[in-house]
């Protein structure tokens, strides 16, 4: 099943017409949600269900104007990196031995070589961290893992936080892989983030499996 008829099936169901409901009214009333309505399955877009390799969980969308693009960790160019993302560029240039980190935050070429870049709430009010948390999105997103489970095989998921770890129970490991850090957020990255080397262990099981690795 592709990503559309996933998508067009949750949508039938109860919580997502409750989720929709909530959505329509937070813009009735005049707030401002991002990322924009365009944009809000962008990840599903840029990696087709058969194309996924990697998957990146997030938690929620930026809240600041203009940051979030529909992809977890993600920032258009041109913006200031936000303090995960810059710490996830800090690991990639110590994992693979870059001499500086990029300034670019836009993870688009990730998505396009087949890391699924979800975020598990992908609505947000404007400056409103976790505003759209527990109204439906986490069914979504917990659903979109259990399909990736189903019919796919051999997917690295990285998790990261104990919120993302959480999901671990809906992966089944005989059939796909999980590598497990703590947030790459400031308050925690120095705890285990660093030096976890996921990009690199990530792209050897790609090897392995006979896949064409990532090239962050």
């Amino acid at each position: 099943m592709s990503w559309s008829s996933f998508i067009e099936q949750q949508q039938k169901q109860p919580y997502f017409k409750k989720l929709q409901q909530f959505l329509e009214q937070e813009s009735a009333a005049g707030k401002v949600i991002y990322p924009a309505l365009e944009n809000r399955f962008n990840a599903f877009s840029l990696t087709p269900l058969d194309a996924v390799k990697i998957v990146i969980l997030g938690q929620d969308p930026y809240h600041g104007e203009g940051q979030a693009q529909g992809l977890s960790f993600s920032v258009p160019n041109a913006m200031k990196l936000p303090p995960s993302l810059r710490n996830i560029y800090k690991e990639l240039a110590d994992d693979l031995n870059w001499s500086e980190i990029p300034e670019n935050g836009d993870l688009t070429k990730w998505a396009t070589q087949g890391v699924l870049l979800i975020n598990a709430v992908l609505t947000v009010e404007k400056a409103k961290a976790g505003s759209h948390a527990k109204k439906g999105w986490e069914q979504f997103s917990d659903n979109v893992i259990r399909h990736i489970n189903e019919e796919n095989t051999g997917v690295i998921f990285l998790l990261w936080g104990s919120y993302a770890i959480k999901k671990s129970s809906l992966i089944d490991t005989n059939k796909h892989h999980i590598l497990t850090a703590v947030h790459p957020s400031p308050l925690s990255a120095y705890r285990g983030f660093f030096g976890c080397k996921h990009f690199s262990k990530a792209n050897q099981v790609l090897i392995e499996q006979e896949k064409t690795p990532i090239q962050w």
